[in-house]
């Protein structure tokens, strides 16, 4: 998937539903267009529209256009609830990427689209962080401050070691791919669990 695909897939959408409606696009697509070039057929995204009685009306055109492009697509009122760890007010953070008639279509900030990467933690999400890190040069103290205050908002769960243990495995494993060998793991960690809270060990 490229950003041509993708450009192509929600042009099809606006074109087959001529509504007021806002796309927050996150997941690998996302990823793609900050810079990833991790292969990957699926198009993620949350959907606000101005009418939520034209749902039916936008689902029809959203899985025709995924047949027209042989692109998946995962889609919900809200990507907030695909996670345990919550994205907090990601709405806020994703700039206009494309207008395509009546479609907006965001990108969410990368330090906010790495929340769901972060939790899943899989592989390929790491390879997509520390490449959308490199390229767009987001710094460590953004990061570790986002996810901080992502980890302490979000509801209690057995979820939060793991996104925590998860977190701090990066910052040391993949740190000085991503901001060179004189990055600080451990003051990102310190800095990291400042953001959610966490006491220092006694």
């Amino acid at each position: 998937m490229n950003p041509k695909e993708i450009e192509r897939f929600f042009k099809g959408i606006a074109k087959d539903f001529n509504e007021d409606a806002t796309v927050y696009l996150t997941g690998a697509a996302a990823g793609a267009l900050m810079g990833g070039l991790r292969p990957s057929l699926d198009v993620d995204f949350g959907v606000e529209l101005k009418n939520s009685k034209k749902w039916e009306q936008l689902t029809a055109a959203i899985e025709k256009n995924k047949v027209l492009t042989g692109l998946g697509s995962n889609y919900d009122e809200d990507i907030d609830r695909w996670g345990m760890i919550t994205l907090m007010d990601y709405q806020k953070h994703s700039p206009l990427f494309k207008q395509y008639g009546k479609l907006k279509v965001k990108v969410l900030e990368p330090a906010y689209w790495s929340i769901g990467k972060m939790t899943r933690y899989l592989e390929p999400d790491i390879a997509d962080m520390e490449m959308v890190f490199r390229k767009k040069k987001v710094s460590a103290a953004l990061l570790t401050g986002v996810w901080g205050k992502a980890l302490k908002s979000s509801p209690r769960s057995a979820s939060l070691l793991l996104f925590r243990k998860q977190v701090e495995d990066f910052l040391v494993h993949s740190g000085s791919e991503i901001w060179g060998n004189a990055f600080d793991a451990a003051g990102a960690i310190k800095d990291f669990h400042q953001s959610a809270g966490i006491p220092d060990p006694k």
